[in-house]
């Protein structure tokens, strides 16, 4: 990953909305959801929801495929993982073995 990428990816979720989306089709997982299924779990107006999906989808954070009528969206979770090895590439001075007591501590401790 480069850093251009990297803060596309950022600027992207900076949005609690967008942030909200790409949470949501986290937990759906490989299946994803039709646009309308998104739309109703966050209660976001279809033209809210279609902008930021737009960015999502610029971004790389979400694939869309068409279903006759419908859109379904997927989270690229490669590109997140990928995200993570980026920031995480040279922790402990490039010895990542040394924090791995930090790196699999739960979130929010």
């Amino acid at each position: 990953m480069d850093k251009l990428l990297a803060t596309t990816v950022f600027e992207s979720l900076a949005s609690g909305v967008r942030l909200d989306i790409y949470r949501l089709l986290v937990k759906a997982g490989p299946p994803g959801l039709v646009a309308g299924e998104i739309g109703a779990a966050l209660v976001v107006p279809p033209t809210n929801l279609s902008f930021h999906l737009k960015a999502l989808t610029h971004a790389q954070l979400v694939s869309v495929e068409q279903e006759g009528r419908y859109q379904r969206y997927r989270a690229n979770l490669a590109l997140m993982q990928d995200l993570i090895g980026y920031l995480t590439a040279e922790c402990c001075a490039g010895h990542p073995e040394q924090c791995a007591e930090i790196c699999l501590a739960p979130a929010g401790v």
